[in-house]
């Protein structure tokens, strides 16, 4: 679960690392409010889970409060990358004198975790490690050992931080690692992260994205997600246990295992560079259960996205196998009735495939096309989505 801006600050600051007040603001008039009370200079911020905000206008300086009014109601409404800015955080101004770069991830490929720094923050990371990589440190951190205050000094040297601010970044780096390990955090990132006109080191912007496998452990980040913002297909697949991820494309994608649903993504986006260019609409891998329930939930989220034209079901039979997982099509189908409309091609493979090709077949259901293979399951299902 990503954070906004002000969720991070505020988890930022339980972890005593350095930040500037901040104030969250629904409309302009409590913007107004909030910047009376922060007093001086302050700069209003879109909350919006997406970067590129300052190119988009979502990032402006006020120095009166009604001029947090003005900013406010420019920002509040704004569309910024597909996401509508409906909260601001008006945050107390701060001289920089520089601006750096931190962040701790996981590092999934090594099994451990990897640290970022430069002492060249502000602009976008991706702008800087390909205009500038040797600008980037990056130095794997043992998730045992953690970033204690030696290993904080190894990440700022290999930064190129001087002597003078090494250790007092290093103070920083393991306070916001306290962060990652304390709120089982896969991601948390800092730019910039400044040294104000009078010498201090403050979180100035953070990014914190939680571990949803951890939530068990942290019954308080139930109330950091933004239910009212969330995808509605995506909460409804949450609420049926689905691994569900909303795409752009016209083709609705079922599958079991997540290697094979990543595989008949890129097959069907290969397809559909010959019929319009059509594109997956979804990532469902439904497990290894394919019961009528299971597929029927998947069915309703998928039919539910306007997006998409057309279905593909493609499934190996493992554990599951085809007949069970074509009694279960067949069953969705009919739990369904009129809300499935749309056409769906059935890939089937595996244990005991002839019995389910069969069942599906026998069942000769006017929306259903079955496909001897993945190729050619993955094109008919571009087809149907392009007519």
């Amino acid at each position: 679960m990503d954070l906004y801006e002000y969720q991070a600050r505020d988890l930022f600051e339980k972890y005593e690392v350095p930040v500037l007040a901040g104030i969250v603001a629904d409309t302009p008039e409590e913007a107004k409010a909030a910047a009376e009370k922060l007093g001086g200079v302050v700069v209003v911020k879109a909350q919006v889970k997406t970067g590129g905000r300052g190119k988009a206008g979502g990032v402006k300086v006020a120095k009166t409060p009604d001029e947090a009014y003005d900013a406010a109601k420019a920002i509040l409404g704004l569309d910024i990358k597909g996401h509508v800015v409906k909260r601001v955080m008006v945050a107390a101004g701060a001289s920089i004198e520089k601006e750096f770069y931190f962040s701790v991830l996981l590092d999934r490929a090594n099994r451990s975790y990897l640290s970022l720094a430069s002492v060249e923050g502000g602009m976008e990371i991706e702008q800087l490690a390909v205009e500038k990589p040797e600008a980037l440190a990056r130095v794997e951190v043992d998730p045992i050992v953690g970033i204690d205050h030696a290993k904080a000094l190894e990440i700022a040297k290999a930064a190129n931080f001087d002597d003078e601010l090494a250790p007092k970044v290093a103070d920083v780096f393991v306070k916001l690692f306290n962060v990652y390990k304390g709120e089982d955090a896969t991601l948390v990132e800092v730019n910039p992260l400044i040294q104000s006109a009078d010498g201090e080191i403050i979180a100035l912007d953070g990014k914190v994205t939680l571990d949803e496998n951890a939530e068990f452990r942290h019954a308080s980040h139930a109330l950091l997600e933004d239910k009212a913002a969330a995808d509605p297909l995506e909460a409804k697949a949450k609420e049926n246990d689905l691994n569900y991820v909303k795409l752009d494309g016209q083709v609705g994608i079922i599958g079991n295992g997540a290697g094979l649903v990543m595989s008949t993504l890129d097959v069907v986006a290969y397809a559909g560079e010959n019929h319009g260019g059509v594109k997956p609409a979804n990532f469902l891998d439904i497990g290894g259960g394919a019961s009528a329930e299971v597929m029927a939930a998947g069915l309703d989220v998928i039919l539910g996205d306007p997006q998409v034209k057309s279905v593909f079901v493609n499934v190996f039979g493992g554990i599951t196998a085809c007949d069970a997982v074509a009694k279960g099509i067949v069953g969705a189908l009919a739990e369904l009735g009129s809300t499935a409309s749309k056409p769906l091609v059935v890939r089937l493979d595996g244990n005991r495939v002839e019995e389910g090709r069969k069942i599906l077949q026998d069942a000769n259901h006017p929306l259903v096309t079955l496909a001897a293979t993945m190729d050619e399951g993955a094109d008919k299902a571009a087809e149907l989505a392009n007519a």
